[in-house]
């Protein structure tokens, strides 16, 4: 039921023959045909008077409009009761605080959500509206989730102790910050189990995506009872949540005249599997007046190489390990739904199909300036992202080394005339990564290290940046993220790829007694 009598279909990356489904469907089973991922055919035109209009609007109220536009038959009651999630940000009337760093430069804060990251922006509200459509199913649902850091703490919250759904969180043992780490080992809610892999992020997020177009995999959970699907962002649900803060953001702008309507601007989103920077595209497609989509890259640069040449080539890079772990990703799976956009689901199988038999696609000259004509990209190693992290310390940010990298890149790229009036997305509070702050703060001489130990924990790390603040300069670590270190790691499953099918389903078939009492 929804607002409006039409409603948009999803189709497959992959497939334009196979009928579109609904947006309810794509969202409890993300598995699209030929392995695709499903995505729009359609979207709004939002006129700039319409958008003038948004100024009056809450996020909630923004999110709803923008939702009932989109059409995707979820009825106005649900999503209302699946935004009530904000009232556990930071303010629940501006969950994206938007700062202004210099005239020309803006910051919007992601992070003032429950784990501290950018994806709790679409992940708390998406477990809500996922919740309330699986209980009209009559099996519970097992979720997976692969993670590079904050995708899978944000899931675990937001789907923590739901009696009809049982998760599985997938992260990359030794690849996560420990306070990301901890974030997801000590959950103890009974509906939740966190499994380390010996491997990268790359390496987990290919677990999931061919776990759950396994048929066998499939077959088992249902013998069990169990129907299944995902949270990570090859699920269109959390995409549609993402596109929200970018009209928020011109919006904001625009009401506090800093720009004038049909204004464009920029936006640099520190990128590692594109669904972010998707989140935009989708926007500037709906007719929100964005300039430049710039994609920040750390030393994977895997994004910034494709942008600027057409060519996306891993078969001779291996992952390096940066100080901005949750964008070190080379495949990055939201590529596929802008490459549909622009190129259409037969050449977007082609280019795939290569991806998955050569590691490797390249587009053509016609291609790569379709796509520039909307993308830009840049790269910022972590020697740059330390020195990043100093310079925005004495401008009044503390930033993580993911947000120094879209900072960086911002400040670059306007020096050099590429970009102009922009917003950089900090998309993860300095506290979850605070061994790299301070080790910027350090060589800047910011910190003084009396004792040379370039080694401190995540705790002691945090405990001397706050030391740090000052009346001109609060510096204050969130209470959430000062609980963990109190507490047990009670998750503490580590196993190699080949055992994780078996992993899964052991915990999931004694997971049944559960559900029977319940």
């Amino acid at each position: 039921m929804t607002d409006t009598n039409e409603e948009y279909l999803l189709y497959s990356t992959r497939d334009d023959i196979a009928p579109g489904v609904s947006f309810q469907h794509a969202l409890l089973h993300p598995s699209a045909p030929h392995n695709g991922l499903y995505t729009f055919t359609k979207l709004p035109h939002i006129s700039l008077e319409e958008i003038k209009n948004f100024t009056n609007l809450t996020y909630a109220k923004l999110c709803v409009d923008i939702f009932n536009r989109l059409k995707l038959g979820i009825h106005r009651s649900v999503l209302e009761e699946a935004l009530l999630c904000y009232k556990n940000f930071d303010d629940s009337y501006n969950p994206a605080p938007l700062q202004a760093v210099n005239e020309n430069l803006f910051m919007l804060n992601l992070f003032s959500g429950p784990t501290r990251a950018f994806k709790d922006m679409a992940l708390q509200p998406f477990g809500r509206l996922f919740a309330h459509l699986a209980t009209q199913d009559t099996r519970p649902y097992l979720i997976l989730t692969a993670t590079s850091g904050d995708t899978g703490p944000a899931t675990l919250q937001s789907f923590a102790n739901q009696s009809h759904i049982k998760v599985v969180c997938i992260y990359p043992y030794g690849g996560t910050s420990d306070v990301q780490r901890l974030q997801m080992t000590t959950h103890n809610a009974p509906n939740v189990k966190v499994i380390g892999i010996e491997g990268d992020f790359d390496a987990a997020q290919n677990a999931l995506k061919k776990l759950i177009a396994n048929a066998d995999f499939i077959k088992k959970l249902k013998e069990q009872g169990f129907a299944l699907s995902a949270a990570n962002s090859v699920n269109i649900g959390r995409i549609v949540f993402q596109i929200i803060y970018y009209f928020w953001a011109y919006v904001k702008l625009l009401k506090s005249g800093h720009i004038t309507l049909g204004e464009k601007i920029s936006v640099v989103v520190p990128s590692g599997n594109f669904g972010n920077i998707l989140g935009a595209f989708f926007a500037k497609k709906m007719g929100l007046p964005l300039e430049r989509l710039v994609s920040a890259s750390n030393a994977n640069n895997i994004l910034s190489d494709f942008i600027n040449t057409g060519v996306y080539d891993i078969s001779k890079r291996n992952l390096i390990k940066t100080k901005s772990p949750a964008m070190d990703i080379l495949k990055s799976s939201n590529v596929e739904r802008m490459l549909y956009a622009l190129f259409g689901a037969q050449r977007t199988k082609q280019l795939m199909d290569s991806l998955d038999r050569r590691d490797s696609y390249s587009l053509t000259a016609e291609e790569l300036s379709m796509l520039q004509q909307d993308f830009s990209a840049f790269e910022c190693d972590d020697t740059m992202c330390m020195q990043s992290i100093a310079q925005g310390f004495k401008e009044g940010l503390l930033l993580d080394p993911h947000s120094a990298i879209a900072y960086y890149v911002a400040k670059t790229l306007q020096k050099s005339g590429v970009i102009g009036k922009s917003v950089f997305l900090a998309t993860a509070q300095w506290s979850k990564f605070a061994p790299s702050v301070r080790e910027a703060l350090k060589e800047a001489h910011i910190i003084q290290d009396t004792h040379n130990d370039a080694h401190k924990s995540d705790r002691e790390a945090i405990n001397e940046i706050c030391s740090l603040s000052s009346a001109d300069n609060p510096i204050k670590a969130p209470e959430q993220i000062l609980q963990l270190f109190n507490k047990k790691e009670v998750q503490q499953d580590i196993v190699p790829i080949p055992q994780l099918e078996m992993c899964i389903l052991r915990w999931v078939k004694s997971s049944l007694k559960h559900y029977a009492q319940n």
